[in-house]
């Protein structure tokens, strides 16, 4: 019963210190551009996109295609940057064990 308890201990720890790595995550961003920086993206660390800048010059060549492909290039790659510090915070906490269900 001990080991139970003490189980169950570690486990409100580890929620606690992943629910403050939840909110630390929401300061943390990465940026990723893509067409040579004509779009950026920036990406909090919890999936949010928090801001996307088009440069001017690219709107002038009226070119949707191309626009929409660096849009979508730029922010996949941010979402990626962000699990990938979402994943690191993580490590630290679980020790690098992947436990399903806590991102």
């Amino acid at each position: 019963m001990q080991n139970w308890k003490n189980l169950m201990k570690e486990a409100q720890k580890m929620q606690a210190k992943i629910a403050k790595m939840q909110e630390e995550l929401k300061e943390k961003t990465v940026e990723a551009s893509s067409g040579g920086g004509m779009v950026k993206v920036v990406c909090n660390g919890q999936q949010e996109i928090i801001d996307i800048e088009i440069e001017p010059e690219l709107l002038e060549e009226k070119d949707v295609e191309m626009l929409q492909d660096l849009v979508l290039a730029a922010v996949n790659e941010a979402l990626r940057r962000s699990r990938e510090i979402a994943e690191e915070e993580m490590g630290k906490i679980t020790g690098g064990l992947n436990l399903p269900g806590l991102m």
